[in-house]
C-alpha cells in the first residue's frame, strides 16, 4: 500500500478517535472513507499527494499529503497563520505595516474559511465582514479596461491621516431579477430564478473627485469574486507544454461559436504571456490564474500578489505602495489640508530614525509624495513568512469526491459527459515533474510543496470561454472555473446559498447551469439545450454529480 494513502487513513482514524474533543457527529460520515478496493481513480481529485479525506467544516484548509510528506507543515502552519489573522497598523510584530491604503485587513476577509467568496446582500458594499470576497471592477465602458484614477483592486480603507480612495458606505448593490428565453421553466413544468448584481459609485464617494479631479472618462462597476485557494498549487504542476496542447486542440476543434481569445492565443501560439519584469527577468510564462488570465504561474500569482496588494504590506521584493497607476492619489493626498496635518505623527511612527531623508525634507507636500511614491520602502514582511505563506498557499490539498457509490451522482456523471459539460470543464489533468517556477525570481522551488505526476480531477480546460451572461465582465471572457470542492461551499462558509459564478450571483446549482445558456451566442449553449431536453430525474443527477465533484 503506498505511504499516502496510509497517511489519509491514519488522518481519518485519528479524526474519529477524537471525535469527542474536535469533530462535531454531524461532521463525521461512514461514506468518508469508502472500500479502498473499490476506489476509482476520479475519488482522489488532487491525486494522492494532494487528497484529503475530510469533509467536514475546515475541509479546504488541510494540507496536501505532499506537505506532510517533503517535511512542510510546520511553515503550512506559520503560513496559515499570516491567512487568517488581520494586519495591523503597527511597525512592528508579526503582522504588522498595514496601509498606508488597503482592501482587507486579512486574507480571510476575502476567502471565508479558504473558500470561495460568499453573496453579497442588498445595499451598501462592506468589506469589514468576513466573507466579502467580491472585489469593485472599476472600468471604462469603452474599452473593458480598469480606470487608471483607481487601483485595479479599489482600496476602501486607510489609515489616518490618510483618506479611502472610495467610500464603500456610498457604494451600492442591487440585485434584479432576470428572466431567460425560457420564461426561466422547463418544458415539464420545473421552474428556476436567474438574478444578478448591478453596482453602482457615486461621484461623491471618490476621493480624488471632492479634492477636484476631473474624470477623463465615464466609469461603470462590476463585482468580481475571489476563488477558492485551495488546490492551485495542483494547477501549477501541470505542465505549459500539456496546456498549449490544450488550446491547440480547442482551436483544431472548432467547437465554440466565439472561439478562442485571440488576445491571448490564435494560429497555435500564444499572442499574450505572462512575464514578471519588474522583480523578475522578463522570462515568459503561459498564462493560467484569475478569471481573466492575468497571472502565470502560482508564485507570483494572486495570492503572492494579493498578500502585498491588498494589505499594503511591503517585502523584500515589494519595497513600494499599491496605489493607483495615474498617480491621482498621491497627487491629492499630498496637497490635502487634512493629510498634512497628520503626517508627522505618522511618518514618525513609520520612519521613527529617520533613516529616509526624503520623508524629513521640503515641503509638507513634497514629503507625503516622497513617501507615498518611494521605492525603497522599509521591507515589512520577512522573506521567511512570505515563504510560509506560498508553502502554506501552494499545499492546501483538495477534498476527496463525495458519494462515488451513489447511483444519482454516477448517473450524472455519465450525463455530464454525454451533454458536454465536460468539454470545458474538463475532468482531468496529470501533473508533470513540477520543477517549480516564479517569474519574481523569490523562490528556488524546494522551499516549496510538489505535486509530481498526479492524475488530478478539478473539472477545467483552463481557457476561457464566453457565456454572455446578463451584467457579465470583460466582454464575457471568463475562465473556466474548477469545479471540484465547490459542493461544499455552504458547509464550509455557512453561506444560505450556493454562491456560483464570478460574482456569486448563482444561488444553485441549477442556476449557474441555466445562466451557462441565458444567451444564444453563449460558448455552452448548445450543451445547456441538450440539459433543458433531459428529463427532470437527469438534471437532478448531473447537480447531485457537481455538487459530489
Amino acid at each position: 500500500m503506498k505511504k499516502t494513502r496510509n497517511f489519509f487513513k491514519f488522518a481519518f482514524f485519528s479524526c474519529m478517535a477524537l471525535a469527542t474533543a474536535s469533530c462535531s457527529e454531524d461532521e463525521i460520515t461512514d461514506d468518508i472513507v469508502p472500500d479502498e478496493a473499490n476506489l476509482p481513480e476520479w475519488f482522489y481529485a488532487g491525486g494522492e499527494l494532494g487528497t484529503t479525506l475530510l469533509s467536514t467544516s475546515n475541509v479546504f484548509e488541510q494540507p496536501a499529503p505532499a506537505v506532510e510528506e517533503q517535511g512542510l507543515y510546520q511553515s503550512f502552519k506559520n503560513g496559515e497563520a499570516l491567512f487568517e489573522k488581520p494586519f495591523m497598523t503597527n511597525q512592528t510584530g508579526v503582522r504588522s505595516g498595514l496601509g498606508p491604503v488597503y482592501i482587507r485587513t486579512s486574507c480571510q476577509h476575502c476567502h471565508p474559511n479558504y473558500g470561495h467568496g460568499t453573496r453579497l446582500p442588498e445595499g451598501a458594499f462592506n468589506t469589514n465582514d468576513i466573507g466579502n470576497g467580491c472585489l469593485l471592477v472599476v472600468y471604462n465602458p469603452e474599452t473593458e479596461g480598469y480606470v487608471p484614477w483607481l487601483s485595479g483592486m479599489p482600496q476602501t480603507h486607510a489609515v489616518a491621516p490618510f483618506k479611502a480612495p472610495l467610500d464603500e458606505s456610498k457604494t451600492m448593490v442591487t440585485w434584479v431579477d432576470a428572466t431567460d428565453e425560457w420564461n426561466n421553466r422547463f418544458d415539464d413544468g420545473e421552474e428556476y430564478e436567474l438574478q444578478y448584481p448591478e453596482v453602482s459609485i457615486p461621484r461623491e464617494a471618490i476621493y480624488v473627485v471632492n479634492q477636484g479631479y476631473q474624470l477623463p472618462s465615464d466609469y461603470e462597476v462590476k463585482l468580481e469574486s475571489t476563488i477558492g485557494v485551495y488546490g492551485t498549487g495542483l494547477l501549477d504542476a501541470i505542465t505549459e507544454d500539456d496546456l498549449l496542447a490544450q488550446y491547440r486542440k480547442e482551436e483544431a476543434d472548432g467547437l465554440m461559436p466565439n472561439g478562442l481569445n485571440t488576445a491571448f492565443f490564435a494560429n497555435g501560439n500564444w499572442n499574450s504571456m505572462y512575464a514578471n519584469s519588474l522583480q523578475g527577468d522578463g522570462t515568459k510564462y503561459v498564462r493560467r490564474y484569475t478569471y481573466a488570465l492575468s497571472r502565470g504561474p502560482l508564485q507570483d500569482a494572486a495570492g503572492a500578489n494579493a498578500i502585498w496588494n491588498i494589505t499594503n504590506v511591503t517585502r523584500s521584493d515589494r519595497r513600494y505602495h499599491y496605489l493607483d497607476a495615474a498617480g491621482t492619489y498621491v497627487k491629492y493626498s499630498a496637497a490635502d489640508p487634512d493629510v498634512q496635518a497628520g503626517f508627522e505623527k505618522y511618518i514618525e511612527r513609520i520612519d521613527p530614525k529617520h533613516k529616509h531623508p526624503s520623508y524629513w525634507e521640503g515641503t509638507m507636500e513634497e514629503r507625503i509624495t516622497a513617501y507615498l511614491t518611494d521605492k525603497n520602502l522599509d521591507a515589512e514582511m520577512s522573506d521567511d513568512e512570505y515563504t510560509d505563506l506560498m508553502v502554506w498557499h501552494r499545499g492546501l490539498a483538495v477534498p476527496a469526491v463525495r458519494d462515488i457509490d451513489d447511483p444519482d451522482v454516477l448517473r450524472g456523471k455519465e450525463l455530464f459527459s454525454e451533454i458536454g459539460c465536460d468539454y470545458c470543464h474538463k475532468p482531468s489533468w496529470t501533473t508533470g515533474p513540477d520543477i517549480v517556477i516564479d517569474p519574481a525570481n523569490f523562490f528556488q522551488g524546494n522551499e516549496l510543496p510538489r505535486f509530481p505526476y498526479q492524475k488530478i480531477w478539478p473539472y477545467t480546460d483552463m481557457v476561457q470561454h464566453k457565456l454572455l451572461m446578463k451584467n457579465d465582465i470583460r466582454g464575457g471572457w471568463c475562465r473556466t472555473t474548477p469545479l471540484w470542492g465547490r459542493g461544499l461551499h455552504q458547509k464550509v462558509t455557512g453561506s444560505p446559498t450556493a454562491d456560483r459564478l464570478h460574482d456569486c450571483r448563482a444561488r444553485t446549482t441549477m442556476e449557474a447551469i441555466m445562466w451557462h445558456g441565458y444567451s444564444s451566442k453563449s460558448d455552452a449553449r448548445y450543451t445547456i439545450e441538450k440539459f433543458r431536453k433531459l428529463p427532470k430525474a437527469d438534471r437532478d443527477a448531473i447537480i447531485r454529480f457537481v455538487d459530489a465533484i
